[in-house]
């Protein structure tokens, strides 16, 4: 990781040499790049952009990529924007989001306007951008589409959003976003992934939790020099991230009284909170118990608080681990993470699942006429070089 001086650009790689480059914004822990790796190990980020300095320590640890720690508006005023085959990036959705209070004028609302100038000076065949559902109805969207148009910034590129669920790529994961391929326009529309419909097939919460042990104890006395020479815990293996929190007496007698499927709606009086007992209608996730046989609600960035949603366990009366949350996202076994608990958790919620970025990573291999192997999710699998 570093704030390098700026240097001269580096030219996209020939085609015919097989590697694909990648430039990846707001980049967090490198889900989107994981699932691109998987796809192909011909995908390769040349660079990487993410504000939060931990997860920028774990993507540099998985990826073996320069990761640039800052805001991406620093880092477009001081280095030099490298030339590739492929931008990819999440903007950060919670200005869209649907839960809690929605501005307009919310400053992460015009974030993608970096991701989009980061695209001129890139002049990538295609690039991808991941968002909220809100995002593609938004008047930013709109703003996005009239930069396409003659005159604008992004003239020679034409975009389509896709609405789609993770569940239906693969992921035991609930999970809706919206997805904007973009496209040189003397290059043609790379189209968009057909998803499983059948809901019947979508993985299920027993297939990648399964089976697990009872959580443990997390390594302790381990630290990674992270941005500005600062320490902090980790690097720790997914696997090593099977740890619960600490609950008080009343917590786990309300888990005790919710049954299989459950939710704050079956406690007895006693154990509900007075909001709980003032609202008697609204969302049935609060403190809600995980099905195996269906996928997991969305795993947001507070997951292993059964208060912010249908987080518990399916038997046992516990939240989802971290280790668990990371499986639901598709993360491999070994894949390292940095940081707090806390902070490793919201690196977790905010990734793009891994199925989901291997399905549009074989896709974009089709659209750059590159050969590739479909391969396994490899969850219990050792890290390769990257």
């Amino acid at each position: 990781m570093t704030t390098a001086p700026v240097s001269p650009p580096v030219p996209a790689a020939d085609p015919a040499s097989g590697t694909i480059r990648m430039l990846d914004l707001f980049a967090g822990v490198g889900g989107l790049s994981e699932g691109l790796h998987q796809a192909s190990n011909r995908f390769r980020a040349v660079k990487a952009v993410e504000l939060e300095p931990r997860a920028a320590a774990g993507y540099a640890l998985n990826h073996g990529t320069d990761v640039y720690v800052g805001s991406i508006q620093d880092w477009l005023r001081t280095e030099q924007t490298p030339e590739v085959d492929l931008v990819i990036g999440g903007p950060p959705c919670q200005g869209f989001s649907s839960l809690g209070a929605r501005r307009v004028d919310d400053e992460r609302n015009l974030l993608w306007r970096h991701y989009a100038d980061a695209v001129t000076r890139a002049v990538p065949k295609y690039f991808v951008l991941e968002n909220v559902p809100q995002f593609s109805t938004s008047a930013q969207f709109e703003m996005f589409e009239e930069m396409t148009r003659k005159g604008g910034i992004l003239e020679d590129y034409a975009i389509s959003p896709h609405l789609v669920n993770a569940a239906e790529y693969g992921t035991a994961q609930i999970r809706k976003r919206v997805i904007v391929i973009g496209h040189r326009r003397d290059l043609p529309d790379p189209g968009f992934p057909d998803g499983q419909c059948d809901r019947s097939k979508w993985p299920k919460l027993r297939d990648v939790i399964g089976g697990l042990p009872l959580p443990g104890s997390i390594p302790t006395g381990r630290t990674h020099l992270i941005h500005d020479d600062k320490l902090s815990p980790g690097p720790f293996r997914s696997d090593e991230l099977h740890v619960e929190r600490t609950y008080s007496d009343l917590s786990k007698r309300r888990f005790r009284e919710i049954p299989y499927g459950g939710n704050r709606f079956d406690l007895s009086e006693g154990l509900k909170c007075e909001a709980w007992k003032k609202h008697t209608s609204g969302s049935g996730d609060v403190m809600g118990r995980l099905r195996w046989e269906e996928p997991s609600v969305t795993i947001r960035t507070e997951f292993v608080k059964p208060e912010k949603g249908r987080y518990l366990h399916p038997v046992h009366h516990r939240a989802i681990s971290p280790h668990e949350g990371a499986r639901i996202q598709g993360f491999p076994d070994h894949y390292l993470f940095v940081g707090p608990i806390t902070q490793i958790v919201r690196q977790i919620g905010n990734a793009v699942p891994i199925p989901l970025g291997k399905a549009i990573g074989e896709q974009m291999l089709e659209a750059l006429g590159v050969g590739f192997e479909r391969q396994q999710s490899p969850l219990h699998s050792a890290p390769t070089p990257r």
